[in-house]
């Protein structure tokens, strides 16, 4: 019908989902790049990404001079932004901060003039009822499980406001080998040290979800389980179950550190890092999709990524860096205390984060 239409021949039609390498398919996205005006990647990187894989389209020019641009992905403030940080701007300008949200130089005054010990007071309370919610949703998982039972008490012993102290770490998204769930427990003597010191103890958050289809990524869950219920990681590593956007708005803005290690360049935006950023937590992730944007070296830290080394080399190597970015500089600067007991070195990183 569509080729009776055109009045074209259906030769001149096809060709428009022409792709090389299939010359008997025909391709949506082809027909896409050809019949649309503009064309755009969701993040810097991944518009060159893009242009790179839609270079066919335009063979008489280099990628980097083809149509296709790119527009960073967002996050919706109204939806991701807590409760009690709404109540904060609200009690100090009324509704009018929703009408500010692109006003860089505004946010950055306000969030300066922002006492230390409120913005701590914000974090603290999103934390603690961050813990409560992860031990409501844990102890439901291990309820349903008659060999788990008995060890529900202590699985969950470091879920409360009483632990609300102790550095923790989030990592939930949809798991898939490219997002390299597993790469901050490729050394699991040299992490086991770490989220056990008992002057800086660590306690990792993790939920995700593998697609029906995925089998590594459901590879990947099991290992983590099995890592989960080590006696040495038994309390310190939560894994969550079924991630949605309910145990987003939970997760999200009460964790400390936002952890993202995707496999560079596969990481198309990753709006997750805004979600927890806009409410002061901090990001620690490779220099991909947004957070090469929008890392300045003040509001989080950058994994190194190795491109040009073979895979195993370069896996070895991003860990061993996110390991080293844990001990030397993540769990220092959050356990550095003021003489007044606050950690104003995090303080001040989880404002640029914010900002």
């Amino acid at each position: 019908h569509l080729i009776a239409e055109l009045d074209d021949v259906p030769e001149r039609v096809l060709d428009l989902g022409a792709t090389p390498g299939a010359p008997d398919h025909f391709s949506m996205t082809s027909l896409a790049l050809r019949g649309s005006r503009y064309l755009n990647g969701v993040s810097r990187i991944h518009g060159g990404v893009a242009a790179e894989m839609s270079a066919y389209v335009w063979p008489q020019i280099q990628p980097e001079e083809n149509p296709m641009g790119y527009v960073t992905n967002g996050a919706d403030v109204d939806t991701f932004l807590a409760l009690p940080w709404v109540a904060l701007f609200e009690m100090h300008m009324g509704g009018g901060w929703r009408a500010k949200l692109n006003d860089a130089g505004f946010w950055r005054q306000f969030i300066d003039a922002t006492p230390n010990h409120v913005f701590w007071s914000v974090r603290q309370v999103l934390k603690a009822t961050m813990l409560g919610e992860v031990r409501n949703r844990a102890l439901v998982q291990y309820e349903r499980c008659p060999a788990m039972r008995s060890m529900a008490g202590r699985l969950t012993r470091f879920l409360s406001d009483r632990y609300k102290d102790v550095l923790t770490i989030g990592f939930a998204r949809r798991f898939a080998t490219y997002k390299r769930d597993t790469l901050l427990f490729k050394d699991l003597e040299r992490l086991t040290s770490l989220v056990n010191d008992p002057e800086r103890q660590v306690l990792l958050l993790f939920a995700g979800k593998a697609h029906p289809s995925d089998v590594p990524g459901q590879q990947l869950l099991r290992h983590l389980f099995h890592i989960s219920m080590r006696p040495d990681f038994q309390g310190r590593l939560i894994l969550l179950e079924d991630y949605n956007l309910s145990m987003t708005r939970e997760l999200l803005p009460g964790v400390d550190v936002w952890l993202n290690n995707p496999e560079y360049p596969l990481e198309a935006c990753g709006t997750s890092g805004m979600k927890a950023g806009i409410n002061g937590a901090i990001n620690l992730s490779i220099l991909d999709g947004w957070w090469d944007e929008a890392y300045n070296g003040k509001n989080g830290w950058a994994i190194p990524h190795y491109p040009e080394l073979d895979p195993d080399a370069r896996e070895h190597q991003e860990a061993a860096d996110l390991l080293d970015l844990l001990e030397h500089d993540v769990i220092p600067t959050y356990y550095e205390r003021s003489v007044n007991g606050d950690p104003e070195a995090w303080i001040q990183m989880s404002k640029a984060s914010m900002k």
